[in-house]
């Protein structure tokens, strides 16, 4: 009876996640990213602070460094490298290298704290390293000059990536929604002074209407729906399934940049994405179960 659910809950939060990519390169077209990452949880915190009155749910302000730490590393780290990458490098490069890359960096987080580091993950963790690698170098034409802005636009990526992979650590509660939603307000108020780096919110009236949509989307289905849902299905259902998430982002994502936004992901980026899917399964593989004379 729960595995319709399962499919539901990390089905949905797929396409969540994987739309962001699509509206968030939208959104970046017609506004500065750092504005736009700023509006998006801004957005998000009024819909969350809303649900969290409505549920009488309190904010862990007792735990106050804990989420602080979440907001700086998952949401000004991940959002603010994410959008200014996208700012240079297409929404189909964000899409294969961020959700293949963050089960590694939670992975190899999760390591220094409590797992130690075995040689299937080590090799896993080099695989996919190398797809990585494989994905940022695909990404440039073949006989012509190296485009210095799509590369650093996926090395902001796989940095944001990283970030994310440091919340996911940290971002543990028995109350979830009162989690999120003050790591939202702490992580809006920690982008709004990037915002004065660009145009200090002075263009934000003048927004047009395709930035506000892409705005709304981010913060209302690819944050509080996406988010909420994640964690809630992590918590009901176990850890072990959220690796899913991962592994369906990339392909609808792609899907969408396709259909939206017309954009083709080059064959060698295709072959680089399996390289680290490979890796991120050998890695979370369980260790087989073998006898104490071969072991």
């Amino acid at each position: 009876m729960r595995q319709p659910r399962v499919v539901l809950a990390y089905s949905t939060t797929a396409l969540a996640l994987a739309a962001q990519w699509i509206a968030a390169k939208i959104g970046v077209t017609a506004a500065p990213p750092l504005e736009l990452s700023t509006m998006r949880f801004a957005i998000a915190s009024v819909v969350l602070v809303a649900l969290a009155l409505a549920t009488r749910t309190p904010l862990p302000i007792h735990r106050w460094r804990l989420v602080a730490a979440a907001a700086a590393v998952g949401f000004l780290g991940f959002n603010s490298l994410a959008f200014l990458g996208l700012k240079l490098t297409p929404a189909s490069d964000s899409a294969l290298i961020i959700p293949t890359t963050i089960p590694v960096a939670t992975a190899l987080f999760a390591t220094l704290i409590r797992e130690s580091l075995t040689s299937r993950k080590l090799l896993g963790f080099g695989v996919a390293t190398l797809g990585a690698a494989v994905v940022i170098a695909g990404g440039q034409q073949m006989g012509t000059e190296i485009s210095t802005t799509r590369l650093l636009g996926n090395l902001l990526e796989l940095a944001s990536a990283v970030c994310w992979g440091a919340c996911a650590l940290v971002l543990r509660t028995e109350s979830i929604l009162g989690f999120v939603t003050m790591a939202s307000l702490l992580g809006t108020a920690m982008l709004f002074p990037l915002g004065f780096l660009e145009h200090g919110y002075r263009d934000v009236p003048s927004w047009s209407a395709q930035a506000w949509l892409a705005a709304a989307f981010l913060g209302v289905i690819s944050t509080v729906v996406a988010f909420l849902l994640f964690f809630w299905a992590v918590r009901r259902f176990g850890a072990g399934l959220a690796a899913m998430v991962s592994y369906l982002v990339p392909i609808a994502a792609l899907i969408l940049a396709f259909v939206v936004l017309g954009e083709r992901p080059l064959p060698l980026q295709l072959v680089g994405a399996v390289v680290i899917v490979f890796g991120v399964r050998l890695a979370a593989r369980p260790a087989s179960r073998l006898s104490p004379a071969s072991a």
